[in-house]
């Protein structure tokens, strides 16, 4: 209700009534409908009292007081005998609020821009305001002419449903992107580095430009143009605001930079002023990017500043401040680079505080912390703890806060927000293979808190008996020994054989450093193969099906630097492990398996959270004595070459003229490889981020043979959904072979449990 209107029957009322009772003393106070103010602060705010005469000018001010509450539709004053009464129209509470056509996924986001609660009172303005910040984020997306309404409900409980509904406007496409002034770079570098970018030709594809106008982006693009150009030592670049015209039209812009370049300088020293000394010049010297007489670049200037200070940091100086300076000589066009280092105090760690941790023991959590209470400070062991932390896989999230207590003590605070690690698997289906089939499985890898891995599973069909159990401890009484335990009993009938397999293996690790470590272990199984019902097989060929014992022994060594267990954005892993087998029983070999994985995040290069993973598979098999064929190598599936069913890329039997062996089912009989290598490009991006689940588009290649790598090789390429579902982690990978030949068992849907992404 508009306060002047107000005003308008106050002073009606003021003239007639009120002015004839003027001259009478106020008796008694009344309020009428007031819920959200007590009678005792409605007494502070009002200026009417009992006993003095009926001032109108004072009626006119507490009734401005209490509109002014925010809590009133209306208020308005009556009189009779004395007797004042303030009735009082409350606002209706909003019980429902909605943002539907914008945002619709992004709780987060929708706070931000309503900022109303349910409970709240119904207000005009606060409506208005939340409409316009609906709007302004609209435009800021590129959607000009968007419109937003408000539909509101009073419900029968007398409050009230509100519901914005955004129309989004048009899209501006950037069909035309033009820089003036340009001579020394190459202008078409520019899109590395800024949001708005000229229209590519079939720009709707991924991975090419859309030309989508960011209106919130272009006041900072022309600063990102510039930090461009001072990576290439240009130190006075003036790039101006863009000039962009507009087709309302057609919603098609132009834009046009003018650019002034400038001249290249190089650096001609690097000097560094330590307020105290505590580290020898050349030891920060060592760690400098920068090079005299080189062109300077901005972006290792401000890497060498974070370089300098972890290095003073490691020596126990947390609140080292380093303030990196520029001199420049416009005449020589060179430029001096200046590091001013203030140390500080040497600070000592005091108490490391664990919280968040509702399952997780506190001992668990201390054991992967490179700092402990009366260590040095290290800003390189502070990150290492966290990636540690990340890695076991234990936790959604985790911080560690830096709380100083004085110039030479810090406090540790790690908060720990736990994850999902156990995984319940229920399952049952029908296959053209297994016919009816039943599966149970339950793993967890941080059981009751204590970090044990355990797994147990159960799986049964018409045709294959899968029973297994393992348990793993990666800290043996908290030290760097690890150990691990499983066994396994399987069996699988195929149409002209059966096999079965039961075996166990035991282990002991031992991590060396906080990247490194290593593992020794001991395997044995009972292989036999039965049923074999083909008469076509030759005896050389028979072989590969007897029967066997294996007996042997494993060594590896791994590196992991990454900073997450499921989804790292930054590090890197390798493992190499041999394995020879023919320390008794049938079996006698030699084995090797390489896996490398590097994981970049990409956050900083294109502001937004995707993240590059490069993963790569060697192996090798070698036969000394007896090589079964159960111990060869296939690819196909989640880990090697998607797009293919598991085991099904491989080396076959053939006839002495060539060609293919068939079984009596009309399969050829696939015989593994003796060495392999695939490898997976892969670019991973949020998808739905409150639901923790992202996509990831990959690429995957491998060769595999017998007596040559490029024997067999095969292609694909697909999308993936990684979701950290209340079962486990899940991946549902849609893939498409690229190069399948005639006889390739394809797939075009796979999903996995529990695994790395």
């Amino acid at each position: 209700m508009d306060f002047n209107l107000k005003k308008i029957t106050l002073s009606l009322f003021l003239s007639s009534a009120l002015v004839c009772a003027s001259t009478q003393n106020v008796l008694s106070i009344k309020y009428e409908g007031m819920v959200h103010i007590s009678e005792a602060v409605a007494k502070q705010l009002n200026e009417v009292k009992i006993g003095e005469p009926l001032d109108p000018v004072r009626v006119d001010k507490s009734v401005k007081t209490f509109f002014d509450q925010g809590y009133f539709e209306d208020v308005w004053v009556d009189e009779e005998e004395g007797v004042v009464t303030f009735h009082f129209k409350e606002k209706p509470i909003i019980s429902k609020i909605e943002l539907k056509g914008f945002k619709e996924n992004d709780e987060e986001a929708q706070k931000s821009l309503l900022q109303i609660d349910k409970g709240a009172l119904y207000d005009t303005k606060r409506i208005e305001s939340a409409k316009k910040r609906i709007i302004e984020a609209l435009n800021q997306e590129g959607k000009i002419d968007s419109v937003v309404e408000v539909q509101s409900e009073k419900l029968e409980n007398g409050s009230v449903s509100v519901t914005f509904i955004a129309n989004e406007g048009q899209e501006i496409i950037i069909k035309e992107l033009r820089y003036h002034g340009v001579s020394g770079l190459d202008p078409d570098e520019f899109d590395t580095v800024i949001a708005n970018k000229e229209r590519d030709f079939m720009g709707w594809m991924w991975g090419r430009n859309d030309g989508k106008m960011k209106l919130a982006e272009l006041q900072y693009d022309p600063l990102r143009i510039h930090d461009y150009y001072m990576q290439f030592g240009y130190l006075n670049a003036k790039i101006d605001e863009p000039f962009v015209t507009v087709d309302f039209n057609r919603y098609e812009a132009k834009m046009d930079y003018n650019v002034f370049e400038g001249d290249i300088f190089r650096v001609s020293d690097i000097l560094l002023f330590q307020d105290t000394a505590v580290i020898e010049d050349q030891a920060l010297l060592d760690v400098i990017g920068l090079q005299k007489n080189k062109p300077f670049n901005i972006k290792t200037f401000r890497d060498d500043a974070e370089r300098i200070k972890t290095k003073i940091a490691d020596l126990g100086y947390a609140f080292v401040q380093v303030q990196p300076d520029l001199r420049q000589d416009k005449e020589t066009k060179t430029v001096e680079v200046i590091y001013r280092i203030v140390p500080g105090k040497k600070v000592r760690i005091g108490n490391v505080i664990i919280a968040g941790n509702n399952r997780t023991l506190d001992r668990v959590i201390r054991r992967e912390l490179f700092l402990a209470p009366g260590d040095w400070y290290s800003l390189t062991n502070l990150k290492d703890s966290r990636n540690a932390l990340g890695r076991t896989g234990y936790f959604e999230t985790n911080t560690i806060e830096e709380k100083r207590i004085d110039d030479e003590t810090m406090d540790l605070i790690v908060q720990a927000k736990e994850a999902p690690t156990g995984n319940i698997q229920l399952g049952g289906g029908y296959g053209s293979f297994g016919g009816l089939m039943l599966s149970a499985a339950i793993s967890d890898r941080n059981i009751f808190g204590s970090g044990l891995t355990v797994g147990l599973n159960l799986e049964k069909s018409q045709r294959t008996n899968n029973y297994a159990f393992n348990i793993s401890n990666p800290r043996l009484n908290d030290s760097d020994f690890s150990g691990n335990f499983s066994i396994n009993n399987s069996s699988t009938e195929y149409d002209t054989y059966t096999t079965s397999s039961k075996g166990l293996s035991v282990g002991i690790g031992h991590r060396f450093n906080r990247f490194w470590s290593g593992y020794v272990g001991y395997n044995y199984s009972q292989n036999a193969y039965s049923d074999l019902s083909d008469a076509s097989l030759t005896p050389e060929q028979l072989r590969y099906y007897e029967s066997y014992g294996k007996s042997s022994v494993m060594t590896s060594a791994s590196y992991d630097s990454t900073d997450d267990y499921y989804v790292p954005r930054e590090g890197m892993s390798f493992s190499q492990s041999f394995e020879k087998a023919g320390v008794g029983g049938e079996a006698d070999f030699f084995k090797s398996r390489t896996s490398f994985g590097i994981y970049r995040g990409l956050q900083k290069l294109t502001d937004f959270d995707l993240i590059m993973r490069y993963k790569a598979r060697f192996n090798y098999v070698e036969d000394t004595g007896y090589l079964p064929i159960n111990e060869r190598f296939y690819m196909g599936g989640i880990g090697s070459v998607r797009g293919f069913q598991n085991y099904s890329i491989s080396p076959i039997l053939t006839n002495p003229d060539g060609a293919p062996l068939l079984d009596s089912t009309g399969e050829t009989q696939k015989i593994g490889g003796a060495q392999t290598f695939s490898n997976s490009l892969e670019m991973s991006f949020p998808l739905v981020p409150e639901a923790r689940m992202r996509a990831t588009a990959f690429v995957d290649y491998g060769w595999i043979g017998d007596k040559s790598l490029t024997e067999i090789a095969r292609s694909s390429y697909g999308i993936s959904l990684e979701w950290f579902s209340p079962v486990g982690p899940l991946q549902l990978v849609f893939s498409n072979p690229i190069n399948a030949q005639t006889g390739d068992k394809v797939t075009h849907f796979e999903f996995t449990i529990g695994q790395r992404f």
